[in-house]
């Protein structure tokens, strides 16, 4: 898509080439659960001049590798192997070792920065919600699309449709969002205050990495995963 304009939204972008999410992301814009958004709404959203943004996706169009795999044409299982493989492996060992270095910065620097109490109650919450989500993807979602990409009749469900427990991980994907959203908020974009120690930085660093995996694991799933398994159960 070379001719996008600024009634494009934000996450067809992305899904048709992941490298964009790089502009995105330096202009703080969400291409995950904002990927609805028009690329006018998302520029009004964050008082971004919308010609801008275009000539910036424009111009990272050609100087980005063109080798990277197109999510929209291979096939579920293998789509859903490498988020698995990719986004869920990473938050089972990255939430747990996160949460102590949470916990530990916010016990020694909480009562000079207050903020870190309001980031460790987040990040619990946070934590514990995308576990639960996990679980949920890993047996019940993710199998249900595994079967219906291998079905070569409209197969039952006990859930009613594969739409169901989908939109149940959409709005979770919201409160994930928002959550992310906050802590960025709190830690005011994730700069280390003069007094931080190596710790403290390690924390913001995990936080900032922690998100930006994030934002790729919802956008594969809200973007191009559930409406393609949408799409094929209507078919």
């Amino acid at each position: 898509m070379t001719n996008f304009t600024q009634e494009t939204q934000v996450g067809t972008l992305v899904a048709e080439r992941p490298s964009r999410a790089r502009v995105f992301e330096r202009y703080g814009i969400d291409y995950c659960c904002g990927g609805k958004l028009s690329l006018a709404e998302a520029c009004a959203k964050k008082n971004i001049r919308a010609d801008e943004l275009l000539g910036a996706l424009r111009k990272a169009d050609a100087t980005s590798e063109p080798a990277q795999r197109d999510w929209n044409q291979a096939p579920l299982h293998q789509l859903l192997d490498h988020i698995l493989a990719t986004h869920h492996v990473y938050l089972h060992e990255e939430l747990p070792r996160l949460a102590r270095i949470v916990d530990k910065v916010a016990r020694v620097h909480g009562e000079n920065h207050p903020e870190l109490l309001r980031v460790r109650e987040i990040y619990v919450s946070m934590a514990g919600e995308l576990n639960l989500h996990m679980q949920k993807e890993e047996h019940i979602l993710f199998p249900l699309i595994r079967q219906l990409e291998t079905a070569t009749s409209a197969p039952r469900f006990h859930c009613g449709t594969v739409e169901n427990p989908i939109n149940v991980m959409l709005m979770e994907h919201d409160s994930t969002g928002e959550a992310l959203a906050a802590i960025r908020k709190a830690t005011k974009d994730y700069a280390p205050p003069p007094d931080a120690c190596n710790t403290y930085r390690a924390m913001l660093d995990g936080l900032a990495q922690l998100e930006r995996d994030t934002h790729q694991h919802i956008h594969l799933e809200n973007n191009v995963l559930f409406p393609r398994a949408q799409a094929l159960e209507n078919a």
